[in-house]
């Protein structure tokens, strides 16, 4: 279908033709621009155009509405399968958001306190080791955590934990003990087994020294599951994606699913666009493969990285969160919780803020690039971002299925585009 034809139609047919995303409207009856987001379409057709993308598809929504659904290039480049927007995505750790908002729902029940040690309800991250090296020599010791960890140091990525890369001795500490890499590779067994084998792995370090990005959110999502009795999928499914009509949301796809989801592709200049093959592949470190999420033992759920989703799925999730924790008559948070959730916890981070699960915008002159203070939002490592600007009233995410992308900036410049699209 003819990209101009998919994004009248986006905007004009009901939006149960996609799926059951959000109402839409024109860029102009929201104070956007239909001239200026074209730019944006044409910054993504340049990258397939230039093959160094099979296809992205974004979304811009306004006030509630959807005024920019494009997609562009392929789905499945081989099997000559365009992109649409009902193609279901891998968007790794953009679930991380999903996890949070979880933990924050039983947050709100009074099941837990943001400043409970975690070993109160996960009994096997007690007595917690850390990583030193000796006064620059390059001695590796281990040495007793100073402080437990806690939810918030969960919450913040300062926990400690590594997803274990680098450097050398902590990479061979989670080989030694079987730990994955963070939801994007199949896994035997279930969170809780994951989880007891990570709890033996020394910290990099002390609890809340600093932020290091790394298994917090599967811990916190393996948190969920204790607290909740349920597993990390049927909560999901129960309490978020059920009630915000999620549809096309889920850790593993059913059968009839599979054929909407594309393969996964990398770009790198000595080789070009490349298809991953349907087995296990190794980037930078990460096992990554081209049949997740449609086989395999379908038991291990990642707070950090395992769901796959539509671009108007997620647009709903988001918008919920901008909405103070409602959607369409359905509350799953408290405003004052999504508030909270949104703030800048370490206002030393020298990258910029930081919540509950998000980057924040703490300043638009650091960040040197347009945007508002108190916008928050996070990407993905399969190629994909979001964020959500309370002031402008703004949602967008920008998805694709590349994996290394190679140079390729479209996410680096889609929220540019973005904002210069704002007229009133």
């Amino acid at each position: 279908m003819n990209r101009s034809i998919i994004l009248f139609l986006s905007l004009l047919l009901p939006s149960a033709l996609w799926g059951g995303g959000l109402p839409t409207a024109t860029p102009e009856e929201v104070g956007m621009s239909t001239e200026r987001l074209q730019r944006l379409e044409q910054i993504m057709q340049g990258y397939v155009d230039a093959e160094r993308m099979a296809g992205s598809v974004v979304l811009v929504a306004r006030n509630g509405k959807i005024v920019f659904l494009e997609t562009v290039g392929m789905q499945d480049i081989e099997a000559g399968i365009p992109l649409r927007p009902d193609t279901i995505m891998r968007v790794a750790s953009m679930t991380k958001a999903v996890t949070t908002v979880s933990a924050m729902m039983l947050y709100e029940q009074g099941l837990f306190r943001v400043n409970d040690p975690i070993s109160n309800y996960l009994p096997e991250f007690s007595d917690m080791k850390v990583f030193v090296e000796s006064n620059g020599t390059g001695t590796i010791s281990v040495v007793d955590a100073e402080a437990p960890i806690t939810i918030f140091n969960l919450l913040t990525h300062t926990s400690g934990f590594s997803y274990g890369r680098r450097p050398e001795h902590v990479a061979a500490a989670y080989r030694e003990a079987e730990v994955g890499s963070g939801g994007l590779s199949m896994q035997e067994g279930t969170l809780e087994d994951a989880m007891k084998r990570l709890a033996q792995v020394p910290l990099v370090h002390q609890p809340g020294e600093r932020f290091t990005y790394e298994f917090s959110t599967d811990v916190l999502g393996y948190l969920v599951e204790v607290v909740s009795g349920q597993t990390l999928e049927k909560f999901f499914e129960e309490h978020i994606f059920e009630p915000l009509e999620m549809d096309d949301t889920h850790f593993f796809l059913p059968d009839s699913k599979v054929d909407r989801m594309g393969p996964l592709y990398g770009y790198t200049s000595d080789a070009g666009l490349t298809r991953h093959p349907e087995a296990v592949v190794n980037i930078d470190g990460t096992e990554v493969t081209s049949h997740h999420p449609y086989s395999g033992p379908r038991s291990f759920f990642s707070g950090g990285g395992g769901l796959n989703t539509t671009i108007e799925d997620y647009s709903r999730f988001l918008q919920m969160l901008l909405n103070g924790g409602e959607l369409d008559g359905v509350r799953l948070l408290s405003r004052k919780t999504v508030e909270l959730m949104t703030a800048d916890h370490l206002k030393d981070r020298p990258r910029g803020g930081f919540g509950f699960g998000f980057r924040v915008t703490r300043d638009v002159a650091d960040s040197r690039q347009l945007g508002s203070v108190g916008a928050y939002g996070w990407g993905s490592a399969f190629y994909g971002d979001y964020f959500v600007d309370p002031n402008e009233q703004v949602v967008a995410i920008a998805l694709g299925q590349l994996m290394p992308a190679g140079g390729v900036d479209l996410l680096a410049k889609y929220s540019d585009l973005v904002y210069q699209s704002i007229v009133d």
